[in-house]
């Protein structure tokens, strides 16, 4: 958060610092194609990071997916740097406020992060699974993680990441959990900026601005009850999802797993 964008723009350091989220992108996609997503964060009052991990970023040199496997220690290692009392964020971040969201492979990342034995990060307030899965790559075993708050956002015509994955790792979530169905959406639409999304072919262009606005206000609201310390409740989540024929969702209670999750332990 500053008073002004762009390169060199001198941020706002209130008394205690700013809640942190930290973004974890999809296979070959730049950090950069979620800028509004991000963006929309930001404004409301979170520093946010999106790290560009090797081998799964353009331009970043070879691409190999496999490498997710490496993930999540990089992402711990960010967490940590920005967190540091003495780091690059001192004075604008709140180390005892730190949120993790990943798209995709970023999605994966994030729920090994929070809920893999594996690779879980201390300290994490609240967790987004925007279109992830669970993984049996990864070496540990999913014990999730009942302390922290776990949004699923999950379009109902994934194609990469069909309904089965989200509905998983909800399922699997013992402490406050919802689960956000955005009602005919693909894998990219609801979270990329409308300019990257030509290079998907299960995108849906006409619809992907009114996902992205449901996706705003409910990660939003989200964010504000269990990142922020505010005094938004659950309601306020649901208020946010209420778009009939657009989303649909669920806090609680779990959600019947249709079709199964391809590379996910069973």
């Amino acid at each position: 958060p500053a008073r002004t964008s762009g390169t060199g723009a001198t941020p706002l350091r209130p008394a205690g610092g700013w809640p942190l989220i930290v973004f974890s992108q999809g296979y070959a996609i730049s950090p950069a194609a979620y800028s509004l997503l991000l963006e929309s964060w930001t404004r409301e009052g979170y520093v946010v990071a999106a790290p560009s991990y090797p081998f799964t970023t353009p331009g970043a040199g070879p691409l190999d997916e496999a490498d997710i496997v490496h993930h999540p220690a990089e992402l711990a290692a960010v967490v940590a740097a920005l967190s540091h009392p003495g780091g690059v964020l001192a004075g604008t971040v709140d180390a005892g406020r730190v949120g993790l969201v990943g798209h995709s492979d970023g999605g994966d990342v994030t729920d090994a992060a929070v809920n893999n034995t594996c690779c879980r990060i201390d300290g994490v307030r609240a967790a987004v699974i925007l279109s992830g899965a669970e993984l049996t790559s990864f070496p540990g075993t999913y014990e999730p993680d009942a302390a922290v708050p776990l949004l699923v956002v999950q379009g109902d015509e994934d194609p990469i990441n069909p309904p089965g994955c989200g509905q998983q790792i909800y399922d699997a979530q013992t402490g406050a959990r919802y689960y956000l169905d955005l009602l005919g959406a693909g894998h990219h639409s609801p979270y990329l900026d409308p300019a990257d999304l030509a290079a998907f072919r299960d995108s849906d262009l006409a619809r992907a601005p009114a996902y992205r606005r449901v996706v705003d206000a409910v990660t939003l609201a989200f964010w504000q009850r269990y990142l922020a310390g505010s005094t938004h409740t659950a309601a306020s989540i649901e208020s946010a999802a209420a778009d009939p024929g657009l989303a649909a969702l669920t806090a609680g209670p779990a959600v019947p797993i249709v079709g199964a999750c391809p590379g996910a332990p069973t």
